[in-house]
């Protein structure tokens, strides 16, 4: 149910949001050559369930695939019957929680502050998402885990190529998320999946 195991162990997630159905396989398979087998499909971008049933039919067990801003109950069905095997929420919507932990579903709930963090522990959960990473100060991260010195984190949310060796190797986040800023959106229009695959390979090399 926590996702210690998977978080530490994947140090970069690459979010699919709003990449059209028809890149979905050449986008991820651009990434797994390059290094990334660890992705989330925002259940809020168009065709999201398509998406995730398409990539683990193409990909097996090559790589994990989940379903994010998992908000409502309903979503997270969906996403589990499409085949998601982990679900992602931007903040701590307690019927999620709940039903997630009743269900014994991997989530990695969203949080930014020490009431979000009390919560998800009431559940079960350990591991967490900051939510928007980027956006907190230098050292927010050490004085949350101050009181709550068993818990993890990944960073999500203002994560850029120059400060994702940062965010793990200084600040102490497990791992990290990029949506937009996983490839150069021009390679992605054109279709330059080389160029895709070795941006993303840069950026495994930047991870400490």
């Amino acid at each position: 149910m926590d996702m210690y195991s998977m978080v530490s162990q994947n140090r970069l997630l690459g979010i699919l949001r709003n990449v059209p159905l028809e890149k979905t396989v050449d986008y991820a398979e651009a990434a797994v050559r390059g290094g990334v087998a660890f992705f989330e499909v925002a259940l809020n971008s168009p065709h999201a369930l398509e998406q995730i049933t398409l990539l683990r039919s193409h990909f097996g067990d090559r790589c994990l695939v989940g379903g994010g801003t998992a908000i409502t109950v309903e979503r997270c069905r969906s996403a589990i019957a499409a085949g998601a095997q982990f679900l992602l929420t931007p903040g701590t919507p307690l019927d999620v929680l709940s039903y997630c932990a009743a269900q014994n579903i991997a989530l990695l709930p969203g949080v930014m502050t020490p009431t979000d963090v009390a919560v998800c522990l009431e559940y079960g959960y350990k591991t967490m998402k900051l939510f928007p990473a980027g956006s907190m100060p230098d050292h927010y991260l050490k004085d949350l885990k101050g009181p709550f010195d068993d818990t993890h984190y990944m960073a999500i949310g203002g994560v850029t190529p120059d400060n994702l060796h940062h965010l793990i190797a200084d600040e102490g986040y497990l791992s990290v998320g990029l949506a937009s800023s996983l490839m150069p959106k021009d390679a992605v229009a054109a279709n330059d999946w080389e160029t895709c695959e070795a941006y993303v390979r840069d950026l495994v090399s930047r991870l400490p």
